[in-house]
């Protein structure tokens, strides 16, 4: 049965009240109803029986409550999921893994969960044109960077729903001419990449393109990661598609692409985590930051749907959070301050 939102309602049984509250805001990352979240006892005692389009029972000792099988089996003709793991402690990446585990587990029954933009959700954006404020000029320490040179730091941007809106945001208030490029992740549907690219690189000065067998990361690039088949980087940092689809359910896997960003590129591989449901990126953030590398996020308010930003945020990997505008602006602080070390350093060892 579909809950108010018009998204599938489940039922939550357990006798252990913290793994309730962790299944329920579980389940709630991917814009799941709760029909019903209680121990079998209270189930049992209630005056009419739930609508659930699916129920989750996960018990200490399930010889403890022999009853409440056969009155499940009396009562409901939904899927039944016994023996559902104990949620690991909130932020950890056994967590985040379990959280995966759990989503594969309910789109066996009930289908794909993640919602994504769709084609006219897209096309609204074309229609945006940006503040005249909103793209500023390039700082003074910051030299431009040369047509068609090579980025030696590459920041990934990850995002689902709500993304395209933030990322362009984003891109928009980028001055011209910065020594950076970017790797673009995008939860959607394969069918709508053309519009994407249109609505993205309307007003930008950052260009977005289809990654290509052989190209390198060059400075202005948005380089858009495909959704059907993964995509590394060989020796020569190099993009090399693999004939094999993404890991997980969704492509591109913003996990799998910062860790094969950061693969070739290192510390100098950094990510910004946008809009979006689910936990993507959540796995790979600790990893980047042991790499040295930034990890930054969109702050709640500002996202269409903030799940995949806060379960970044969760992690404590993240070192800045901010709406698209401050993200914006960070980061050119961010390369101006380096600039301004390199001239530091190279004066002081002249």
């Amino acid at each position: 049965m579909a809950g108010q939102s018009g998204r599938p309602g489940v039922g939550i049984v357990s006798d252990v009240v913290l793994q309730r509250h962790r299944l329920q805001a579980a389940t709630g990352k991917f814009g799941l109803e709760v029909s019903f979240s209680g121990d079998p006892s209270r189930l049992m005692d209630y005056p009419e029986f739930p609508d659930a389009c699916l129920w989750l029972i996960t018990l200490e000792d399930e010889a403890d409550h022999p009853a409440l099988f056969d009155h499940l089996l009396e009562n409901t003709d939904a899927p039944v999921l016994f023996g559902v793991d104990p949620a690991p402690k909130p932020g950890s990446t056994d967590y985040f893994r379990w959280e995966r585990r759990l989503v594969d587990k309910l789109e066996q029954h009930l289908g794909h969960l993640e919602a994504l933009d769709t084609a006219s959700d897209l096309e609204e954006l074309v229609e945006i044109t940006p503040a005249p404020q909103s793209a500023p000029e390039l700082p003074r320490w910051i030299a431009p960077a040369a047509p068609g040179s090579l980025a030696e730091d590459v920041w990934v941007l990850g995002a689902s729903l709500g993304g395209p809106a933030a990322v362009k945001t984003f891109l928009d208030n980028l001055p011209p001419g910065l020594p950076v490029g970017f790797v673009y992740a995008q939860h959607i549907d394969g069918n709508f990449t053309e519009v994407l690219t249109r609505v993205l690189g309307r007003h930008a000065h950052y260009q977005l393109q289809r990654a290509e067998q052989g190209y390198r990361v060059r400075n202005g690039d948005v380089v858009l990661m495909p959704v059907e088949r993964e995509w590394t980087f060989d020796t020569q940092g190099q993009l090399t598609e693999r004939n094999t689809p993404w890991p997980g359910p969704y492509g591109p896997s913003i996990d799998q692409v910062l860790l094969n960003v950061a693969d070739y590129y290192g510390k100098r591989c950094h990510a910004i985590l946008f809009s979006g449901m689910g936990n993507d990126g959540a796995i790979a953030a600790p990893m980047l930051k042991a790499y040295g590398s930034r990890i930054w996020v969109q702050e709640s308010k500002s996202c269409g749907n903030s799940s995949m930003p806060d379960s970044v945020a969760a992690t404590g990997c993240s070192s800045f959070c901010g709406t698209p505008e401050q993200l914006a602006k960070e980061l050119v602080k961010t390369i101006e301050n380096n600039c301004l070390l390199k001239s530091r350093q190279k004066r002081d060892s002249a």
